[in-house]
């Protein structure tokens, strides 16, 4: 089941539920209907034998939510 985020026009909240069928999202704040769908980012964690910078040269500080390297920043 996709999950999306929205933002309602109304009253500002973000938010998050799970869209399935027909069915058309409403705010839980204000029960609103006039939503702006956002881009959503996924995080994925997995466990690594190396502690520190990989191979590439990447160290991660940058804290770019797509890992170490994403943000080409040497």
């Amino acid at each position: 089941m996709p999950i999306f985020e929205y933002i309602c026009r109304d009253c500002t909240t973000r938010f998050e539920t799970i869209v399935t069928g027909a069915r058309t999202p409403v705010c839980p704040s204000c029960q609103g209907a006039a939503l702006d769908k956002q881009h959503s980012v996924f995080a994925v964690s997995t466990k690594s034998s190396s502690s520190g910078a990989s191979a590439a040269g990447s160290c991660g500080a940058c804290g770019d939510p797509r890992g170490p390297g994403s943000c080409q920043m040497n």
